[in-house]
């Protein structure tokens, strides 16, 4: 196969094996076509206020002053005097979006939301908006309006302050809850003076959405633990209690109004949210007024483990917790309009101050917003199968479902409401576990085809390896041909009979074209099994334990970054175990050295460091220094050109500015006088023109390699806040030495024709004849890269959690938040190191006289392989944050694969390519 074909075969596979997680496990889950469900009894609440607190931690809000008075003075008399509270738990993703949407429409968003940066509705969605008469909401413009968005009637009014207004330089960002608490009193103003306006306010189903984004932003900026934050919790307190002194006046002190304080996600200790860490799960929760329960005493101990009780002086009052999506059927409940249409949340009647049949008429109107779900489901499935291939979820068949809606409403009818809130509340159960079932009804089925579409991709590419460097004859079978095109008819077929989605298509069908290849090629791999007898066996079953123990020490230091420490010692060990130590002592030492001082970083914390300017400032210091010194030395062996004294001379300068921005914008920043311009300003110049600069240097391998590693640093110090500043230079030193030490293992290999490095040019025509064959140490060369990939990725932060990443360090070059610039600079921090490795691994594949084709395809191999551990592992897991964890990882060895493909060109261009070129001998490798 052509090269260029080949590798857009590749680039294909990749990116649908890639997709294919998100389609097997993230699907949305909604259905269309259900009957509202409604309890015929009268609401005792005629409206309703939703306060949500965003980015407020359970902790925080419960725990007392250490004299014994509470932050939140008015809601902890709330907690002990008039409501009910608990702690409201929200899944992963812990984001404002997704939160909000457990909240008010009651189940878990699906990652399709991500791409739209969690604003827009990617699939349209009931919500307790929807179903209220009138919705007002105030806040921020991130949330509130996709609720307005899409909405069946016109009942949703929306008022949002300005988007520059959410600015992490603010001196005090509370005064955005300021904002809307101002605003709404406002509002009650105007109406009164308004007839047709308070006529609306005082119909009942009413709900008033107070979306507060001031202790998000105060976290975000100062951290939970700061006063600011803290601060911001006594603001929110002291305007709530005003609030509920301006509704009872205007609506006449009618015990009508019900109230929900809560929050869509907590926030780590270090500002950042996004994952499962329990200070990002647990929210608190705090109901009261027309409905809601009095606290309720307790002499016995509760039934939690979780400490938090003692620590918050509470043990005297029930707790009663929820998980976030059951908020939504509570406020449906309280205001008496129909149930979310796709809720699954589970109305936690504990909650409720009324007589227990309409409390048990809740729980079976909430049942049946969810069977309506479960028979949707149910339907869609039997109707995309084969009839005698439909299996339908046993606990709940049609039958079991109308003898529990029987049983229920005698029940009732028996006046045994106990019994029949028990019975609903086992019901759901059931039927949510039903809703997984059907929902992920073909998720074996999809999980298998990938699977053999990675194993059989991973032997085609293993098979052209062989056939590149040996002389084997392939055996293709006449009938071959004639037997896979009747599989791929026979199941383009049953796919149409069971009008499965596109996408199905071409997971089940990209297999077979690649086994077809597999086996038209077995010829060479037969005759690798054949050969493989005449070898030792302890050689092959050694061979087989190191790949197989370098694989699981990839794999593994994907949970425990630690592990990357231990490969790195074990690395560092690699030119005394070859016996390259006698012929390049100095080499190894430094190649020793650099190891080691490489595996301090994956040691040091991921998360919650403080931040040291210092040791960027530092970071830039030593870049200079060590850029200086090879100058100087290369100066000996091959002078520079002027023009490369230039330029080498004016990125240095930049180095060394860039090395001190952050000290000044962060002391900027502390003394709340924001962000310079001036700095802002160098900073997005320096990162567009580091893509630009280093085509203007020389070719020659250090000399470019050189200018790349200077033009990226001065980005990576611009968005660094610590210690972390120093990986890239660390890192590049270990580069260079393993660049110069492949060197020496080729002369141990006997291999001729070796040229000095520093007289090799990137951009010189290779001899196609002096292209060596694939040695086993290509293998290790191949296993090296990957290693130094993972250790790139996860040298300084585990990528694969939201919550890793500190917003502090867009800072530079932003402060007003904008998730997909802020984003797309963190992840561009995280790909400097890897494009540090991908040079290096271009300059490896040029000194040793081997076709980049040979090497990347090993390399695919060890990821692929990688790749489909993961895919193993999340079968076999069952919570969602294992889960969760698994398809992260998976996610980021198939975006590695992929970048490696296309970054492959990138890389050659930015070695090889010169904007302004000068005259030069063409090299040849002789």
């Amino acid at each position: 196969m052509h090269v260029i074909a080949f590798f857009l075969v590749g680039l294909t596979v990749h990116v649908v094996f890639f997709l294919s997680i998100f389609d097997i496990y993230f699907t949305s889950p909604l259905v269309h076509g259900m009957t509202p469900q409604a309890t015929s009894m009268a609401p005792p609440a005629h409206r309703l206020f939703l306060l949500v607190a965003d980015g407020l931690r359970a902790d925080s809000f419960f725990t007392p002053l250490q004299n014994g008075t509470s932050r939140a003075p008015f809601l902890r008399s709330v907690i002990e005097e008039h409501g009910a509270w608990g702690v409201s738990h929200t899944r992963l993703p812990t984001e404002s979006r997704p939160g909000h949407v457990a909240l008010i429409a009651g189940f878990y968003e699906d990652v399709s939301a991500v791409t739209k940066g969690w604003k827009e509705n990617p699939v349209e969605f009931d919500s307790v908006f929807n179903e209220s008469r009138n919705t007002w909401a105030w806040g921020s413009p991130d949330v509130i309006p996709m609720f307005a968005k899409g909405a069946h009637r016109a009942n949703i009014h929306v008022k949002t302050f300005g988007a520059e207004d959410l600015n992490f330089a603010s001196m005090d960002a509370s005064r955005l809850d300021t904002w809307v608490f101002t605003e709404f009193k406002s509002f009650l103003q105007l109406a009164k003076s308004d007839p047709r306006m308070k006529a609306s306010l005082l119909e009942d189903k009413n709900i008033f959405f107070f979306h507060l984004m001031g202790l998000d932003t105060n976290g975000h900026a100062h951290r939970p633990a700061s006063q600011q934050y803290l601060d911001n919790i006594r603001v929110v307190d002291t305007h709530i209690a005003e609030l509920v002194s301006v509704v009872d006046d205007f609506f006449g002190h009618d015990g009508r109004t019900a109230y929900i304080l809560t929050s869509d996600h907590g926030m780590t200790d270090w500002g950042s949210h996004g994952a499962g860490h329990p200070s990002e799960t647990r929210t608190p929760l705090v109901v009261w007024g027309a409905g809601v329960q009095k606290p309720h005493r307790v002499t016995e101990p509760q039934p939690f483990s979780d400490g938090f009780l003692k620590e918050w002086k509470l043990e005297h009052i029930r707790r009663v917790d929820v998980n976030q999506a059951d908020i939504a059927p509570l406020m449906a409940s309280l205001i008496g309009v129909p149930f979310p249409l796709n809720s699954v949340g589970v109305l936690p009647h504990l909650y409720l101050n009324n007589s227990d049949r309409f409390k048990a008429e809740s729980m079976y109107t909430n049942a049946l917003q969810i069977l309506e779900q479960l028979k949707i489901k149910m339907a869609q499935k039997k109707d995309t199968s084969l009839s005698f291939l439909f299996i339908p979820y046993q606990p709940l068949t049609e039958l079991k479902q109308a003898e529990f809606i029987h049983k229920v409403k005698m029940l009732i009818l028996m006046e045994k409401y106990e019994d029949a809130i028990s019975l609903c509340q086992t019901f759901m159960s059931q039927a949510l576990e039903g809703l997984v079932y059907y929902h992920t009804y073909d998720r074996f089925f999809l999980g298998c085809c990938v699977v053999l579409g990675f194993v059989g991709w991973a032997l085609y590419v293993s098979i052209v390896i062989l056939k590149s460097h040996s002389s084997l004859d392939k055996n293709p079978g006449p009938t071959l041909m004639k037997l896979f095109i009747c599989v791929m008819v026979g199941m383009t077929a049953f796919l149409l009979i069971q009008r499965s989605p596109i996408t199905y298509y071409v997971y089940c069908l990209l297999p077979i074209p690649l086994w077809y290849f597999v086996l038209k090629e077995s010829g060479h791999l037969i005759a690798l099994i054949r050969s493989a007898g005449s070898l030792p066996l302890w050689k092959c079953f050694g061979y087989f334990v190191l790949v197989a123990f370098g694989i699981e020490l990839l794999v593994v230091s994907f949970f425990h970054r630690g592990i990357l420490t231990v490969g790195l010692a074990l690395l560092s060990l690699w030119p005394f175990l070859s016996g390259l130590f006698g012929n390049a002592k100095f080499r190894s030492l430094s190649w020793f050295v650099g190891c080691l001082s490489l595996a301090i970083f994956p040691l040091m914390p991921v998360v919650g460091r403080e931040p040291n300017t210092y040791l960027v400032s530092f970071a830039g210091l030593l870049t200079l220094i060590a850029s200086v010194c090879y100058l100087w030395s290369s100066q000996h062996r091959a002078p520079l050109r002027l023009s490369d004294k230039a330029q080498f001379a004016t990125q240095m300068v930049q180095v060394a500015v860039c090395a001190f921005i952050p000290s000044i914008t962060h002391c900027s920043l502390r003394q709340h006088q924001g962000l310079p311009l001036l700095n802002q300003i160098i900073s997005w110049a320096t990162l567009a023109s580091s893509l630009l600069v280093p085509l203007l240097s020389s070719t020659r391998l250090f000399l470019r390699l050189l200018s790349i590693f200077l033009s990226f640093i001065s980005t990576y110090l611009l968005l660094s806040t610590g210690s972390e500043a120093l990986f890239p230079p660390v890192l590049s030193w270990v580069m260079f030495v393993w660049i110069n030490i492949e060197q020496e293992a080729l002369i141990a290999q006997g291999v001729s024709g070796r040229q000095e490095l520093s007289t090799m040019d990137f951009s010189a025509n290779i001899d196609i004849g002096q292209i060596r064959q694939l040695k086993l140490d290509d293998i290790r060369r191949s296993y090296f890269f990957v290693f130094f990939l993972i250790t790139a990725f996860f040298g300084t932060g585990n990528i694969a959690s939201i919550n890793s990443f500190d917003p502090t360090s867009v800072y530079c070059f932003i402060t007003v938040y904008n998730p997909f610039i802020m984003g797309a600079l963190l992840m561009w921090k995280v790909f400097i190191p890897f494009i540090i490795v991908m040079c290096t691994f271009e300059t490896i594949q040029v000194a040793t006289q081997l076709s980049s084709r040979s090497l990347f395809l090993i390399v695919m191999v060890l990821s692929d392989v990688m790749a489909l551990h993961f895919f193993f592992m999340v079968q076999d897991y069952g919570s969602w944050l294992d889960i969760g964890t698994s398809i992260s990882h998976y996610v980021i060895v198939m975006s590695m694969t992929i970048f490696l493909m296309v970054l492959s060109i990138v890389t050659h261009t930015f070695t090889s390519k010169r904007l302004i070129p000068w005259r030069r001998q063409k090299l040849h490798f002789t």
